[in-house]
């Protein structure tokens, strides 16, 4: 009897680590994202939208627009990768841009941004690459203009 009871002890010792060490093991690999990782995917999410200080009405005017410049994405009013990859293509054909058709808006991608808005769009400021409050509000006197895209 001794020897049964230290049987079906050892037994259900060795069950409970290996159960404990599986219901761990499963908790692991089902377990969620942590908060901060989930953040950070949110975060780079939104870093990838740039509508220099455009509302979403003036977005959605440029890529109706855009549309006419081989943009297939959607008309949300968020000029996130697909938009400024179809805007840097303009760019390229009516402004000099030389750089990358990758929709990342940087330096060379505002200057050809500046240049544009100097022809029509009531800019004077410096083609410097830095999307000032000028730089901003030629942009948005183009969005409103591009309302006609959209009807």
């Amino acid at each position: 009897m001794r020897t049964l009871a230290k049987a079906l002890v050892s037994a259900t010792a060795v069950i409970g680590v290996a159960a404990g060490g599986l219901a761990t093991a499963g908790t692991a690999i089902a377990a969620p994202a942590p908060t901060q990782q989930q953040t950070a995917t949110s975060e780079a999410g939104t870093l990838a939208v740039v509508n220099l200080g455009l509302s979403t009405r003036q977005a959605k005017n440029v890529q109706c627009w855009l549309k006419h410049w081989d943009y297939k994405g959607q008309i949300d009013g968020l000029l996130g990768t697909n938009s400024w990859k179809a805007f840097q293509s303009y760019l390229e054909v009516a402004r000099g841009y030389d750089g990358d058709i990758d929709g990342l808006v940087g330096p060379k991608t505002i200057q050809a941004l500046q240049r544009e808005l100097a022809t029509a769009w009531d800019y004077n400021g410096d083609i410097d690459g830095i999307a000032g409050d000028q730089t901003k509000a030629a942009f948005k006197r183009f969005a409103n203009a591009q309302a006609v895209y959209c009807s």
